[in-house]
């Protein structure tokens, strides 16, 4: 799996298109070193898009794990996220059998109240030729307003070697939190 790419397995239920599961390279170039993995061992299941379905999602993202590893067999290892300001706390992952590595900090811009990633909100501002600070004033802003998350990390091992490695990060997994615990305050 090149740097920049995405890989995007389609899912199908009875011929009929359902939807996707996307993996990409993730919002890091480091995001495997935490684990001793270059970037080309690891990457991000960044989405699970489906319409109305039949079968669990737990078995359609491991199905599309195994044509992931199928696709791309010097990969060792998928990360995963669970976005609390969307109410999810990660029970595919708990049913699929992830290991939870704990919470971990991201943040994200405020754009025109929606949230935006760092890097997508880096890449739009490149695009439109100006700084941050040109953009926050254009918004009305003395500077873009910045919201600290928290997100539930999950890890897929795709060996056993792999699975051997990490097991000791394993943490209980968490239930599902209440409303007002999905920032962190700034």
């Amino acid at each position: 799996m090149p740097t920049g790419k995405t890989v995007k397995i389609g899912v199908f239920e009875a011929g009929r298109f359902i939807g996707a599961v996307v993996f990409s390279r993730g919002a890091t170039p480091r995001i495997g070193s935490p684990c001793g993995l270059e970037q080309v061992e690891v990457c991000e299941l960044t989405r699970v898009a489906l319409d109305n379905h039949k079968a669990p999602v737990t078995q359609i993202i491991s199905e599309a794990l195994a044509v992931l590893k199928a696709l791309n067999p010097g990969l060792r290892l998928v990360i995963s996220y669970a976005a609390l300001e969307e109410s999810h706390h990660g029970g595919i992952y708990q049913t699929g059998n992830w290991i939870y590595e704990g919470c971990v900090a991201s943040h994200a811009f405020k754009d025109r109240d929606k949230l935006v990633h760092g890097r997508t909100m880096s890449l739009r501002i490149k695009r439109l030729g100006m700084t941050y600070a040109e953009y926050a004033k254009s918004l009305g802003f003395e500077q873009l307003p910045r919201v600290h998350l928290k997100r539930h990390k999950y890890l897929m091992p795709l060996d056993r070697k792999m699975r051997r490695q990490i097991e000791p990060l394993a943490k209980e997994y968490p239930d599902a939190l209440p409303q007002d615990e999905k920032e962190v305050p700034a």
